[in-house]
């Protein structure tokens, strides 16, 4: 299935997989367009939108029965495109919140939150997306979903559910008025203690990142 096919006529708007892929490569073009940077006054409620309506999409097919593809062995895909250049754009744009805190495992307990970035899960995400819609854009639609559903609970539904807590919590402390703590060093090749969680967000004042990344407080 070509690109010219993806959404051609004769496919049935309501058809599971159709929805599906169409909320998927939704995604996919709107976080390439943003890493353009093009309109960075739009950038973090834009993301926010974008990744929420990425996991209606994760939570229609993790409510799915289980997908089983049409062939026992998942034919080769070839290499992965490259996302390093997608990632270096997204953090340069993004860099005074990139980093954020997360608990990997809510259910596991005592689990210390671990430095991530919003640059490395967007990329992550999206590699995950795009292997799945070379299956849907070759016709394999059943590979296509099994693959889709399968990373949803194995990496990106878990990836994009914090990036889209992080991204609410920019949105909201700077529209409430509430600036967050000081980055002081923070990265994500260290390890987070009780004593550096204060520093998870970088020095992101109202006034520092309300114009350049788009989110205005409450006035």
């Amino acid at each position: 299935m070509s690109d010219a096919t993806l959404h051609a006529t004769h496919q049935n708007p309501d058809d599971f997989a159709v929805q599906i892929a169409d909320q998927i490569e939704s995604f996919l073009v709107a976080v390439t367009e943003v890493a353009k940077g093009d309109e960075p006054d739009s950038a973090v409620p834009f993301l926010l939108l974008e990744v929420s309506q990425l996991l209606l999409a994760g939570g229609r097919l993790g409510a799915h029965e289980d997908i089983v593809p049409d062939e026992r062995y998942e034919p080769d895909m070839g290499p992965e495109a490259d996302v390093d250049e997608l990632r270096e754009n997204l953090a340069r744009m993004l860099e005074p919140i990139d980093v954020y805190s997360e608990v990997f495992d809510p259910y596991e307990p005592r689990k210390a939150p671990v430095p991530a970035r919003i640059s490395d899960d967007l990329t992550d995400v999206i590699t995950d997306l795009r292997h799945g819609m070379a299956h849907y854009r070759a016709g394999r639609t059943t590979e296509a979903l099994w693959w889709w559903q399968f990373s949803y609970f194995s990496n990106w539904g878990t990836t994009a559910s914090a990036t889209l807590r992080a991204l609410q919590s920019v949105v909201a402390h700077v529209r409430l008025n509430q600036p967050l703590a000081e980055l002081d060093g923070l990265d994500t090749d260290q390890g987070m203690g009780d004593d550096t969680l204060e520093f998870e967000a970088g020095q992101v004042m109202a006034e520092e990142i309300g114009t350049p990344l788009g989110v205005r407080p409450v006035t």
